[in-house]
């Protein structure tokens, strides 16, 4: 019985331990939430279950039920009371510079590698981390991001409106997210000459699609919309963890119906995913706020779940 019980063990072992990782865009810091005190969602992300959670928006910066900004000052994270509702008690913030950071949270404890913000030259505007956490004996570097939504460069965002749209006309905006995907992974990813058999996970809100999409969009070679995922694909060994498991079909991330969030993977643990994919359900799938405009319930985005078997 004892050998039975011991054999049974070292099987399972070698097949692996499994891991979930939950990725999403909440929207201000999950202002749908605000209202019930977060029992929808925590109760939507216990029903998930995952071991680690990212979060983009991850700072409250609204007034429940509207869409007026809090004073800097009164702005907050509800992580450290929320996280542990869904069983998680370690919680990270990325670097920020403004109220969109990302925040991970995990049943496992987390190691803050870099909180970044870019330099004098490249501002990476909402601000990304890389955070370690060790998982059943291995180690996973986990890079979060969320990069500038607007159509002008970042450096135009105190500028006059003909300043901003001569910006926008020129493209501007692309530009700037391209020079911050370089700077966060010529400081992260690129770092380590063996990261293609490390266990590296890049995932967020890159506010820009991917070559691998433009079956759907039509945009033609070299538009400057793809610049972001092209840099990444081309220079970096990350691999599309949904679009590997999709090919031609097409799975939006926003109510927009554009696919602009994504869960990037190192090869050495793209082999170890069992599944990853897109979650619109009864909960996640976006509505219009009746009240409040240009908001969304519960989010204006979607969640992504990656599960592993790590061996």
């Amino acid at each position: 019985m004892v050998l039975a019980a011991f054999l049974s063990l070292v099987a399972a072992d070698a097949r692996g331990k499994d891991l979930k990782i939950l990725y999403w865009n909440i929207q201000n810091g999950m202002w749908a939430g605000q209202e019930d005190d977060y029992e929808a969602f925590v109760k939507w992300v216990k029903a998930q279950n995952p071991d680690i959670c990212i979060w983009c928006e991850a700072e409250t910066i609204y007034h429940t039920g509207s869409n007026r900004r809090l004073p800097r000052e009164e702005r907050y994270f509800i992580w450290d009371e929320v996280a542990p509702r869904y069983g998680h008690k370690h919680v990270y913030v990325s670097g920020h510079r403004d109220g969109y950071p990302q925040v991970i949270t995990s049943r496992y404890p987390i190691e803050n590698v870099m909180k970044i913000v870019g330099d004098d030259q490249t501002v990476v505007t909402h601000g990304a981390g890389w955070a370690r956490v060790k998982v059943y004996g291995k180690t996973l570097n986990l890079v979060s991001l969320h990069t500038w939504p607007q159509k002008s460069h970042f450096r135009y965002k105190q500028a006059s409106k003909e300043e901003r749209d001569a910006s926008a006309a020129r493209n501007e905006g692309d530009i700037n997210r391209l020079e911050e995907i370089q700077w966060i992974c010529r400081n992260t990813i690129l770092t380590d000459p063996q990261a293609a058999d490390n266990l590296w996970l890049m995932a967020g809100d890159f506010n820009a699609v991917s070559p691998k999409d433009n079956w759907v969009y039509g945009f033609p070679e070299g538009d400057s919309r793809l610049l972001v995922h092209e840099y990444i694909l081309k220079n970096t060994p990350y691999v599309d963890a949904v679009w590997e498991r999709s090919q031609r079909n097409f799975y939006t991330t926003t109510f927009e119906r554009k696919r602009i969030d994504f869960v990037y993977l190192t090869p050495a643990l793209d082999k170890m995913v069992t599944s990853a994919r897109v979650v619109e359900d009864a909960y996640t799938k976006p509505s219009r706020h009746p009240k409040v405009e240009n908001f969304q319930n519960p989010s204006d985005h979607l969640p992504i779940i990656v599960t592993f078997k790590l061996k």
